[in-house]
């Protein structure tokens, strides 16, 4: 890269290439063979139509700086890592099999990993240029704000608790009310985001070794995750996956020491703290001698499922977070592998239709058995949208990183889900659920989300009890 000096003469500037700590892999950069075969599944490309939007253009930057022809400075590289959705959705059609989601999160850790290289002490001054071969820190308040959420909030569930319940208190106060109407949250520019803000369960889900035994026979014993969001804003969620494993003969664990699954982290770009969180997970389950570790939450059991590869380079954890691993069953996947109790179900007339999470559709493939416990409610009537499997736009944090590209998404979605006629919109991922809901409620639709699980209890509840 060349630029001018101040007496316009040329000057060579030193591309920053990737560092050999969470390196993307060449050799996955290079399987891809640019067929094209993605662009009609990637939600980006669909929105622009821009071939560096879609996931072969972006695997077209990242060869770039893997071979040295342009630095984790081009700002191209730094939007196209952030406008990515890690849907993966072009995995699932990948005729080459190319671990897209692998080199994307390797390569949004070598951007934050040379940020933080380049953030300026204080002895330096705040105006000091960073250091050669790093980037310029991120501001100061998104600095403070990961730190808080990556390194704090995620990291203690007591803590994550204690501030889920402070925000409960400030909905059910009526501080949220007065916050909104006096204009207050528009005059500090937090309107967009505190709309974002789920409604607190009434109890949160706390495990601390609970035991809840099957109806009639125990056919099997499992342990389920409780994760943080999922404990905290969807508990109700939580209680009815236990209720129907219970109806299904399952001998229901909550496992206390267990902890977020990491995945805002890993998604994020901070591997190490996903790895100190699956770490934690890996320890508090290990030894339970469960016959599934049960995950009701799409995004959460997508990266339990890749605990190995996130440990791939720790020799002490590495075989531990494969044996976790090969335990993890989607409650959809679980369900419709066993026999499932059908004579309990009872009637629900309602029109449903399915929303695909991305990290269960395309990461976890995972497509016919959310459909087949759909089917198996007796009364329920299944309609199917046009481009189910497109993201919603949640993402994790995506509609707050990129709020225009999500609300574009979020719009596409719901005109599809609304089209079918259907009274409730099905899903299975606690981000996708807030973000139907959410532009459910900007355009005034009684139309309501749930998670399939939560339609099974409700049949279940209005069947006959278990023998």
């Amino acid at each position: 890269m060349t630029a001018l000096s101040p007496d316009r003469e040329p000057v060579s500037i030193p591309l920053i290439p990737f560092s050999d700590k969470d390196r993307p892999s060449s050799d996955i950069i290079n399987t891809c063979v640019h067929c094209g075969l993605c662009l009609a599944t990637c939600p980006t490309y669909r929105e622009t139509g821009l071939e560096m939007s879609s996931p072969r253009g972006r695997i077209y930057l990242m060869k770039a700086v893997d071979e040295g022809r342009i630095g984790l400075e081009s700002e191209v590289f730094q939007q196209q890592m952030s406008e990515c959705l890690n849907c993966r959705a072009c995995e699932a059609v990948c005729p080459s099999g190319v671990q897209y989601g692998a080199i994307l999160e390797a390569s949004r850790a070598q951007l934050e990993q040379a940020r933080a290289s380049g953030a300026i002490g204080p002895a330096q001054g705040a105006g000091a240029t960073p250091p050669p071969g790093t980037l310029p820190p991120r501001p100061l308040w998104q600095r403070a704000l990961r730190g808080a959420v990556f390194g704090a909030l995620f990291k203690d569930m007591g803590l994550f608790r204690a501030f889920s319940g402070s925000m409960k208190l400030y909905q059910r106060s009526g501080a949220q009310w007065i916050a909104r109407k006096s204009g207050l949250l528009k005059l500090i520019g937090m309107a967009d985001m505190e709309q974002m803000l789920p409604a607190l369960s009434p109890h949160f889900v706390v495990p601390q070794g609970q035991i809840y035994p099957a109806e009639g026979p125990r056919r099997y014993s499992v342990a389920v995750l409780t994760g943080c969001i999922m404990s905290t804003a969807f508990a109700d969620v939580h209680a009815a996956t236990i209720r129907v494993l219970q109806k299904n003969g399952c001998e229901v664990i909550l496992p206390p020491g267990q902890s977020c699954c990491g995945a805002l982290h890993t998604h994020g770009g901070d591997l190490d703290g996903g790895r100190e969180l699956a770490r934690q997970n890996i320890a508090a389950f290990e030894g339970l001698g469960v016959d599934a570790i049960v995950i009701n939450a799409a995004g959460c059991g997508s990266t339990l499922k890749e605990y190995g590869h996130l440990l791939h380079d720790d020799p002490e954890w590495h075989t531990r977070a494969v044996a976790f691993s090969q335990k993890v069953k989607d409650v959809h996947e679980f369900l419709a592998g066993i026999e499932l109790n059908r004579a309990a179900l009872g009637r629900l007339d309602l029109q449903v239709t399915y929303q695909e999470p991305c990290h269960l559709a395309h990461a976890q493939r995972i497509t016919v058995q959310p459909r087949t416990l759909l089917r198996a409610i007796p009364g329920l009537e299944l309609r199917e949208m046009q481009e189910s499997a497109l993201c919603c736009g949640s993402a994790g944090v995506y509609n707050v990183t990129q709020p225009e590209m999500a609300a574009r998404l979020g719009a596409r979605k719901v005109n599809n889900a609304l089209a079918t006629g259907a009274h409730v919109i099905a899903t299975a991922n606690p981000g996708c659920a807030l973000q139907l809901a959410g532009e459910l409620r900007r355009r005034g639709e009684a139309v309501q989300v749930r998670y399939i699980v939560e339609l099974l209890d409700e049949s279940y509840r209005r069947g006959a009890p278990a023998p």
